[in-house]
């Protein structure tokens, strides 16, 4: 139950913002005129810059362009209309690295492209050095190949220290990363860049209010001002409304949700998150019918199933448990039939923590684990290693609470060996939460809630860390703990179980 030495993340960023020994772009070389004269042609394309900073391989000023508006959309939280450029730009040069390698982030974030992310470290060799430092980033994040990912961003952070698109990117994985304080920095960094930034005011809404320390009001004036430089994109309006639901202004966050479909009527996120805020005020029915018009928009099977997924949900909020669970196990059996690894994970996680009684969870909880074991067709094996993680630490928490400290301690063991084997941030903290519920069991409160700090994102460790801060007599602490809890608030199965103390076999 011993804590990593150190946050390996520190490797991350030394110097970084001290680095004025470092250009944005390095120093062009001239030429004497006899020299270029002898292998130059007047009629050859200009080398094309990603947004002007980055020097790129391709010679396709039409590539460079699809490739800024594909980048341009991901920045927007916009991810298949991103993927869908990027593969444009594929298309007008299809020995463009970055064009597969952007094709295959923004995807990953719904229905991955295997096929683009071997295409892109095929044609790593043509690019650039510092376009291949991007693409090796972008394609070991998804190899969940995160040592080396950390030396490539490192390298373009000190390339391009003063670049709002560096660091947004960067910002943006640390942040998807759960290391909030340097995604932080970065996005905060960029504003001094660009202070009308949409991409970095976003993101910081989100930050502002999901932190261990949130700010409710410093959150909802950058979406704001997200909104006012961008009035034509949806987006502003679904963040708002999303940030809004979880601080609990349910009025506002279906005005907003409602602006960003006037704006879009397509919007799906604004759609079904409109389904989301109305089943936490308790509008079942109204809930239903948002989903319901919600899932025709769908234009990916994971977006489908998710929507599905948060409509069975709405059984367990309106007290009908038993509906719920075979709501769910009909849309487990969809999705596999369907054979779609991500919405198989989801459904299979909320069919164990929802159900009736410990040992049905823990049964749920194997049969996942053994799911997920080998790599999946449809999943990336960063996901994978994270969904791995989730199911670790929720059958950690369940035999600590039942007193089964032999099986607690083989899942930790089996936990401990992924965080040491991933380097992910996400699931070192899923590991030293999954500690603190042990040591928890063992009354040894102090190093618990040190533990348990470590995964703020969840909220049940979060529940569980107010508690242990009660028991310390940590009265401001735990105060602290039940408000990061209460700025998490969302329809989904975590937060229903902790909000909801007999929600299942094992609360």
């Amino acid at each position: 139950m011993v804590r990593f030495a150190a946050r390996w993340f520190l490797l991350i960023f030394p110097g970084v913002f001290a680095a004025s020994a470092f250009a944005q772009t390095a120093a062009p070389h001239v030429e004497p005129a006899s020299h270029r004269a002898a292998h130059a042609s007047p009629f050859a394309p200009l080398p094309q810059q990603l947004f002007g900073a980055i020097p790129l391989s391709t010679r396709s000023e039409e590539a460079r362009k699809t490739l800024e508006l594909a980048w341009d959309k991901y920045e927007n939280a916009m991810y298949q209309p991103s993927a869908q450029l990027a593969r444009q730009a594929a298309k007008k040069d299809p020995h463009s690295a970055l064009s597969y390698a952007l094709v295959s982030f923004a995807a990953r974030r719904g229905m991955p492209d295997a096929a683009a992310l071997a295409k892109a470290k095929a044609l790593l060799s043509r690019a650039t050095p510092d376009e291949r430092l991007l693409v090796r980033w972008m394609t070991d994040i998804q190899d969940d190949n995160l040592l080396p990912a950390i030396a490539s961003m490192n390298d373009l952070l000190k390339r391009y220290p003063r670049d709002k698109h560096v660091l947004y990117i960067t910002g943006e994985w640390l942040f998807l990363q759960q290391d909030d304080d340097r995604a932080k920095t970065l996005l905060e960094t960029a504003l001094q860049v660009d202070p009308d930034f949409p991409a970095a005011l976003n993101r910081l809404g989100y930050l502002y209010l999901d932190s261990s320390h949130p700010d409710p009001a410093k959150a909802v004036a950058s979406l704001k001002r997200y909104a006012e430089v961008e009035p034509a994109s949806p987006n502003p309006q679904d963040s708002l409304g999303e940030v809004l639901r979880e601080a609990a202004d349910d009025q506002d966050s279906l005005e907003r949700y409602r602006a960003a479909l006037q704006i879009d009527p397509a919007y799906i996120s604004s759609q079904y998150g409109l389904g989301n805020t109305r089943t936490l005020m308790g509008d079942f029915a109204g809930a239903r019918r948002e989903y319901d018009r919600a899932i025709p928009m769908a234009q990916n099977l994971l977006d489908e199933l998710y929507v599905k997924y948060l409509k069975t949900l709405v059984y367990f909020w309106e007290g009908q448990a038993e509906e719920g669970r075979k709501a769910l196990a009909a849309l487990a059996e969809e999705a596999a039939g369907k054979k779609e690894p991500n919405s198989q994970f989801q459904v299979g996680m909320a069919q164990a923590m929802l159900a009736a009684d410990p040992q049905s969870e823990l049964d749920g909880l194997k049969s996942l684990s053994s799911f997920l074991d080998k790599p999946l067709a449809g999943m990336n094996d960063s996901d994978r290693g994270i969904a791995r993680a989730a199911v670790l630490r929720e059958r950690v928490r369940v035999e600590a609470q039942r007193g089964a400290s032999r099986e607690a301690d083989q899942a930790i063991a089996e936990l401990r060996a992924l965080a040491a084997a991933s380097r992910n941030q996400a699931i070192r903290g899923y590991f030293e939460s999954a500690c603190g519920y042990v040591l928890f069991s063992r009354r040894d409160f102090a190093n618990a809630a040190d533990e348990l700090a470590a995964d703020p994102h969840s909220p049940l460790a979060l529940r569980q860390l107010a508690v242990v801060q009660e028991k310390l007599g940590n009265a401001a602490a735990a105060e602290a703990a039940r408000t990061a809890l209460k700025y998490h608030r969302s329809s989904e199965a975590e937060w229903f179980l902790a909000t909801h103390t007999n929600a299942g076999g094992t609360n």
